[in-house]
């Protein structure tokens, strides 16, 4: 990063710059005009939303690294600002950059509760617990104000269809109603992602989740309203935050969390890049050191796609943090899931005006 570039900083942003998408013809870079422009105070970045026009919802995917296989994201890119989210090179395939781009122009999916009902009522469809908050957070600050996440659980409600959700956001908590109704016919599961318990590390690296004690927080709020709620320590970044791994999942089951998972980072595509300059300018002195370990667990390079691969790394050191966290589970007592598994047999289309009504 150019020291023009060094100055445009962006307050309550994730990442330092906005290079295009790998699949754009033309490159940008900035200069120095010689008027002095490169001296002056960036503006703040505002976030702008424009409107997806999907005309289905309901994401599939068959790979053997997720426990589930249909997913719904209401919204594409994510305030959170996460600098190493696996989504980001996702905003290329929008034409925008996977940088300041996808924390700052978000598109979101105002029909997405009607195309749920319709895809929910199709007589093909068959009921298999839905994911969100699988690539985008639901709960980012945006759902404040558009409810998109909040009109998906209706619909779910209604037709008694289990649903999974991972987030940072507190704002689940507003959803608790919803949640718990469905949580006693064994229809929701949370995981609340943990990714340290540094606000300081946490308000550069994640600068519009919720704080470290925030989600803590919101794991009581569901742990004593009856939902099952697990904590994901995620992702592990070796030499940055591994270390507090026991700590994480201590503090998440002294706040009521039931069962425990974590994901090695990755660092895919333009992700690697945005990541390394983070690094520079915020732990200069443990980038390369941190940057090394990385390649260390994925076969000399910065990511690795393989099946059963992906998420946990290969090599001693990821074998390390691997064995870190089956022991604590096990002395910790999240290794056992709630016995209960979700229930699909409760599934059913709520009936419309002018429908028999079933004697069964």
């Amino acid at each position: 990063m150019s020291e023009i570039e060094r100055r445009i900083v962006q307050k309550g942003r994730g990442t330092l710059s906005n290079e295009v998408g790998r699949f754009e013809l033309y490159q940008r870079a900035g200069f120095d005009d010689g008027w002095g422009s490169a001296d002056e105070p960036a503006l703040p970045l505002e976030t702008s939303l424009i409107e997806d026009t999907t005309r289905t919802i309901i994401a599939r995917n068959q790979s053997p690294d997720v426990p589930f296989d249909r997913s719904i994201n209401p919204y594409r890119g994510c305030e959170h600002g996460c600098v190493y989210c696996f989504a980001r090179p996702s905003h290329a395939y929008l034409g925008l950059s996977p940088g300041l781009d996808f924390e700052s122009r978000l598109f979101f999916k105002p029909r997405a509760a009607e195309l749920l009902r319709g895809e929910l009522s199709k007589p093909a469809y068959r009921c298999q617990p839905m994911g969100l908050g699988t690539n985008t957070d639901p709960y980012q600050p945006i759902e404040r104000k558009l409810g998109i996440t909040r009109q998906i659980l209706q619909v779910l409600q209604e037709f008694n269809h289990p649903v999974t959700i991972v987030t940072k956001g507190a704002l689940i908590q507003r959803d608790i109603d919803i949640l718990a109704a469905m949580a006693k016919r064994h229809q929701a599961r949370v995981a609340l992602s943990v990714t340290t318990l540094d606000r300081g590390l946490a308000r550069r690296m994640e600068p519009r989740a919720a704080t470290p004690e925030r989600r803590l927080e919101t794991i009581r709020a569901l742990s004593d309203a009856g939902i099952p709620v697990s904590v994901l320590a995620a992702p592990m970044i070796p030499g940055l935050n591994d270390h507090e791994l026991e700590a994480i999942l201590e503090a998440a089951r002294d706040h009521g969390a039931l069962s425990a998972g974590w994901v090695l980072l990755r660092l895919p595509l333009e992700i690697k890049d945005l990541f390394a300059e983070w690094l520079e300018a915020n732990v200069p002195l443990r980038a390369r050191h941190v940057l090394a370990l990385v390649r260390e667990t994925r076969h000399g390079k910065h990511n690795s796609s393989e099946w059963g691969e992906r998420m946990r790394g290969d090599g001693p050191y990821a074998d390390l943090i691997a064995q870190r966290f089956r022991l604590a589970i096990k002395r910790l007592g999240l290794d056992q899931r709630d016995r209960s598994a979700l229930d699909c047999t409760q599934f059913r289309p709520p009936p419309k005006a002018g429908d028999q009504l079933s004697l069964f």
